[in-house]
């Protein structure tokens, strides 16, 4: 059964783009935004990415870290990186054991054909490491994902 909100994360989340461990604990007295996202340069993973980039500064001055989450690999995750400048750390979840664990690896559909993927989630974990509120699909706004979760506070 998939992690529900006032559930606790597991303190080990899985391996960042460098191959070292990311703990819940890692970050005491944080607010984590951990978020999933179908796959790194596209389009609205793009735009997201960049949106909690650019609200980074405001994000960690109201108490919170951010972790991203895909099944690409973590040397793709670095490109990633280093072409956006992203300052927040990305879980290669390649065997999407994690994706799993928070029930975002689901059945989708384009043009009529169904594949397993990850669905857009965003969790806000708060300090204690219960999930306090999750953002799936399209109630996640790519493009102003740092405002939004900033305005829900």
């Amino acid at each position: 059964m998939a992690l529900q909100i006032g559930d606790l994360v597991p303190d080990s989340l899985g391996l960042d783009q460098d191959g070292v461990e990311v703990r819940r604990s890692d970050y005491p007295g944080k607010r984590i935004i951990l978020y999933f996202y179908p796959k790194d340069n596209t389009s609205g993973c793009t735009a997201q990415a960049c949106s909690l980039r650019d609200g980074y500064a405001e994000l960690r001055e109201a108490g919170y870290e951010i972790i991203g989450v895909s099944r690409d690999s973590a040397r793709s995750h670095k490109g990633f990186i280093e072409k956006h400048q992203l300052p927040f750390r990305l879980i290669a979840d390649t065997d999407v054991q994690l994706n799993e664990l928070f029930g975002t690896w689901i059945e989708k559909s384009m043009y009529g054909r169904r594949y397993m993927g990850t669905e857009r989630t965003t969790f806000v974990i708060d300090e204690a490491g219960r999930i306090e509120r999750i953002l799936r699909g399209k109630e996640v706004n790519t493009k102003e994902h740092a405002q939004q979760i900033l305005a829900s506070k």
